[in-house]
């Protein structure tokens, strides 16, 4: 009998992020809850100038994720603080990760 594996469907989860710019180093410092959801604060040590504390977030969250770069698309604030970012996966989910930030 010939097993088929079940090919890996893409989950897109949508997340709200708080960016703290020019921090000492780049980590995630706080997960809020609140009525709305989850926020994850993350300290960037970037500057927010022409779109560099932006680039760090996705370079660090695909890190932080195993994702590539393409997999995590900036929806809404990329000139706030508050952003909406879509991470899509393709197969693992690492958003249990997050119930706690990291110390």
């Amino acid at each position: 009998m010939n097993k088929k594996i079940p090919p890996k469907i893409p989950k897109d989860r949508y997340l709200r992020i708080k960016v703290i710019p020019k921090a000492e180093k780049t980590c995630i410092s706080e997960i809020i809850e609140d009525e709305d959801g989850q926020t994850i604060k993350i300290r960037i040590k970037a500057p927010p100038e022409k779109g560099k504390a932006n680039k760090e977030l996705i370079k660090f969250l695909s890190k932080e994720f195993s994702l590539p770069k393409q997999n995590i698309e900036i929806i809404s604030g990329k000139t706030s603080q508050l952003k909406l970012l879509k991470i899509t996966w393709n197969g693992t989910d690492k958003l249990e990760y997050y119930k706690k930030p990291a110390e």
